[in-house]
């Protein structure tokens, strides 16, 4: 449906238990592990199309999660320090580190949890390095047939294969 599909390489928190009003000093305690998601976006519908940013991140098919899972105590105290990679077709489009996240997963989940009853299962995608496509210049979108990995150190890679659903 697009022709502005972007790549975003995110790490993925998963909740161990809910709450309400977490404090971020208690994050860690209420995260079983984490796994790796390309968190795709369609940009025409999520800046373009309306006034909300929820559309443009829920199509059919446009994101994806694991597939490993790794549980909290085989990393580092709320996923600091870890090596995050974006790759289309093996050349790599974003390179960071988990500890370069403008807000950490302790901060993300305190936010949320002022307005939602977070509950034991969730999974709470945590933001993308730099370098997403539609800050490039020019853009770099996805299109059928390219192939976007995401890798987070001591968790592992998730590939997709883009494919054109014929809408556009």
């Amino acid at each position: 449906m697009s022709n502005a599909f972007d790549y975003k390489g995110e790490m993925v928190a998963v909740l161990s238990r809910g709450g309400r009003y977490i404090d971020a000093s208690d994050a860690d305690a209420y995260i079983a592990g984490y796994s790796v998601s390309n968190e795709g976006s369609i940009r025409d519908y999520q800046l373009k199309r309306g006034p909300q940013w929820t559309m443009g991140k829920n199509f059919d098919s446009s994101g994806s999660v694991g597939p490993y899972f790794v549980t909290a105590d085989d990393l580092p105290s709320l996923g600091k320090g870890l090596a995050i990679t974006t790759r289309i077709n093996d050349g790599v489009v974003q390179q960071s580190n988990t500890a370069n996240m403008i807000f950490d997963v302790a901060q993300i989940f305190a936010y949320l949890s002022e307005a939602f009853v977070l509950k034991p299962g969730d999974v709470i995608v945590s933001g993308t390095p730099a370098s997403v496509g539609a800050a490039r210049k020019p853009p770099l979108f996805v299109k059928a047939g390219d192939t976007v990995e995401v890798e987070v150190e001591r968790i592992g890679k998730v590939v997709n294969k883009v494919v054109d659903e014929g809408g556009v």
